[in-house]
């Protein structure tokens, strides 16, 4: 009896030893979290701020070496999946050229908050919102145009911006873009996955689409790399994220739960509708950049929505070593096609200027 209690007393010593060293491994990693490292220079900006957007509090961040050089707007995808907790990952040397704005958009990461008022949560609110963040930097920064550059539900979000006001805007970027219609994408999900599938013999993925009906989610496109080209899950994403200076703990538990909520809260009050046509003709410079490997938003179908798109001048860079993260997977090629996007933007501009 007195051995059992030992053993039972030795168990339970350990895994209160395991809780405090988690706890502390937490505490250690997220203390004093909720900041943006500094950047050298009497011109750099790093800051971590709330601005009153739609009437609620919503977070930005906004990083440069410069404050004179171009504003860059990233619109994050989701709808309510933030891009701000894996800026430290990809966007450093991009701070040289630009001056990055990375905004958690209303119920998302930081800004989980303001998505308390669900009804708030819909297109038109967010696009609302979307022309409120630009008007905020174009004033603070004095710049007539700034880049629009999007991921995934975002771009979709971004062509509704730039269509409606293509005033703002020297030039839209679109990553992971979405395009066509949704039996579509579906169809060609699900031939790329039973393909993998039978290629591996995977007979448990094959049985799971037997059905015609059935649906590939993101699980599977994870596990044939169509997601991230070299990585079979989302944990390369997570711990990066982790890692995210800007980012508390708390702000780390509501990237899922905001994600979760705005997905299921999103409202499509505006036309065209998500996956359900696309807009045909946009006024300033257009470019693509597609991961070669990316059936999240399948780039086959975004690359023939490209074609088709009337454009005054309009652009495809594949990114042959990625799948949907193309500016996480190869960082260093979208700093050096943004610096060209910027400079064919400048050359456009200033010839239209002239006639």
């Amino acid at each position: 009896m007195c051995g059992m209690r030992r053993l039972l007393w030795r168990v339970g010593f350990s895994f209160l030893i395991l809780i405090l060293t988690l706890f502390v491994v937490v505490f250690v990693t997220f203390f004093g979290r909720g900041k943006t490292p500094p950047i050298a220079g009497m011109h750099s900006i790093a800051t971590l701020e709330t601005a009153r957007i739609g009437g609620v509090e919503q977070w930005l961040l906004i990083r440069g070496a410069d404050t004179s050089k171009p504003i860059l707007l990233f619109l994050h995808g989701g709808p309510g999946m933030p891009s701000m907790f894996l800026a430290h990952a990809f966007e450093r040397e991009l701070e040289k050229h630009f001056v990055v704005v990375q905004w958690d958009r209303r119920g998302a990461g930081k800004s989980y908050d303001a998505g308390k008022d669900v009804a708030s949560i819909n297109v038109r609110q967010v696009l609302n919102d979307t022309f409120e963040v630009t008007e905020l930097l174009r004033q603070r920064f004095v710049q007539d145009r700034i880049y629009l550059v999007c991921h995934s539900w975002g771009t979709y979000l971004g062509l509704l911006a730039v269509h409606e006001h293509p005033e703002y805007y020297s030039a839209y970027v679109g990553m992971g873009q979405i395009a066509g219609q949704s039996a579509q994408v579906h169809a060609i999900q699900r031939e790329f996955v039973l393909e993998r599938a039978n290629e591996g013999h995977d007979t448990d993925v094959m049985s799971r689409l037997a059905s015609e009906t059935a649906i590939v989610d993101e699980d599977l496109l994870f596990r044939y790399h169509a997601e991230l080209y070299r990585a079979a899950s989302f944990w390369p994403i997570l711990a990066e994220g982790l890692r995210a200076p800007e980012y508390t703990f708390r702000d780390a538990l509501n990237v899922k739960r905001g994600a979760n909520k705005v997905n299921r809260a999103m409202k499509y009050n505006v036309e065209p509708r998500l996956l359900n046509g696309e807009i045909g003709q946009l006024d300033i410079p257009i470019f693509f950049f597609l991961g070669r490997h990316d059936y999240n938003a399948p780039s086959s179908i975004a690359a023939e929505y490209l074609q088709h798109l009337r454009a005054p001048k309009k652009h495809l860079v594949w990114f042959e070593e990625s799948a949907h993260f193309p500016f996480y997977e190869e960082k260093e090629k979208f700093t050096a096609e943004m610096v060209r996007v910027d400079e064919f933007a400048r050359e456009y501009w200033a010839e239209a200027g002239r006639r």
